[in-house]
């Protein structure tokens, strides 16, 4: 990845990335596919400007849409990291 501005796509703000972020010290982010965990820690690090303990990441696959007909599609595939912050450290969301 070129900027690190290309690793991190989005915050997820859900309800279990709300829970694991007051019980756990962890954030979601969406990132790019093509991402590795060392890219993911050091982007967070340099964008946030925190200290980053771990990275745990998921890839998803797009949901079927109009599965029953000749011209089905997909929505887009997608990756999911879950970023655990040292202690004492906080991400302003807002």
């Amino acid at each position: 990845m070129k900027d690190q501005y290309d690793v991190i796509d989005t915050i997820v703000l859900s309800e279990k990335a709300t829970i694991l972020t007051e019980q756990s010290n962890k954030y979601v982010f969406r990132v790019n596919r093509k991402a590795n965990k060392i890219q993911i820690k050091r982007a967070i690090e340099q964008i946030f400007k925190k200290k980053v303990l771990g990275v745990n990441t998921a890839n998803y696959d797009g949901k079927k849409k109009r599965e029953r007909r000749a011209d089905f599609g997909r929505a887009v595939h997608w990756k999911k990291a879950i970023v655990t912050l040292a202690a004492g450290e906080k991400i302003d969301i807002i």
